[in-house]
């Protein structure tokens, strides 16, 4: 399966409030190769989640073009946009937002019965997407029954389980502690290699940030490109910046 192209043209959100127009988003341009991974990074209120919910068709943008594989999706109407979200997009958030009256399966297969698979190929996909995650052995339990990084899993396997060219992530780790949220990293960045989707992510997470190949900074609606060091490079560099030891130390304490 290969990613999608995605080319972001002038993209500017405006909102009314009380008479005033704020400007979220103020002529984004950004381009991503297919199986690209990309980190949005940023200031809270800068509109990185506003930017991922207008590329996602989630929000409309005021001007501009958000082109996905040739297609310009601003000029969709609401029922060809919604058909091409269910099976170009994945999306995770910072919630799960599971149903909770569901298992795991059941929450899992709903985008591809919603699509009009039957029900033994929905099923069939979220059980192979469930194992995948980790969760052989959560397959019936509802949301409630669940850990928060498991919890986490289920969303990732039902944001795959249409097979998405594209998935968007909002702060996917954002509610978990640190080892569950390592874990989930660790498992979008297989996922990709995997499958070979295009990967954009918003996260202030910058131990994510760095491990993905691409950073890009929010500013005040604008995107910059700002990579982030790595942690090797930045662990050199203050190994570097230490001073010398003392030349007796060097000697074992002679002096």
């Amino acid at each position: 399966m290969a990613g999608a192209r995605l080319d972001i043209q002038g993209l500017h959100k405006s909102f009314d409030f009380e008479g005033r127009r704020i400007d979220v988003l103020r002529g984004i341009d950004l381009l991503v190769e297919p199986g690209e991974m990309v980190a949005v990074v940023g200031a809270s209120g800068a509109g990185k989640s506003t930017f991922l919910h207008v590329l996602g068709s989630l929000d409309t943008p005021t001007t501009g073009r958000i082109i996905i594989d040739g297609q310009d999706t601003v000029r969709f109407d609401s029922r060809r946009m919604a058909a091409f979200r269910n099976h170009t997009i994945g999306f995770v958030f910072q919630f799960h937002h599971l149903l909770p009256e569901f298992t795991a399966i059941e929450n899992t297969a709903m985008p591809a019965l919603i699509s009009g698979l039957s029900r033994p190929e929905a099923e069939k996909r979220a059980v192979h997407l469930l194992e995948r995650v980790g969760l052989s052995h959560r397959l019936a339990h509802r949301p409630g029954e669940l850990s928060g990084g498991e919890q986490q899993r289920v969303a990732l396997a039902r944001a795959l389980v249409m097979e998405p060219r594209l998935l968007l992530a909002d702060e996917p780790t954002g509610n978990l502690d640190r080892r569950t949220g390592a874990a989930i990293h660790d498992l979008l960045l297989e996922l990709n290699r995997e499958r070979g989707m295009t990967l954009l992510v918003v996260t202030h997470n910058e131990d994510l940030a760095v491990r993905l190949a691409r950073q890009v900074r929010m500013v005040e609606g604008r995107l910059v490109e700002d990579p982030l060091p790595s942690p090797a490079a930045t662990s050199s560099q203050a190994k570097a910046s230490d001073p010398p030891p003392p030349s007796g130390a060097a000697q074992g304490g002679a002096v």
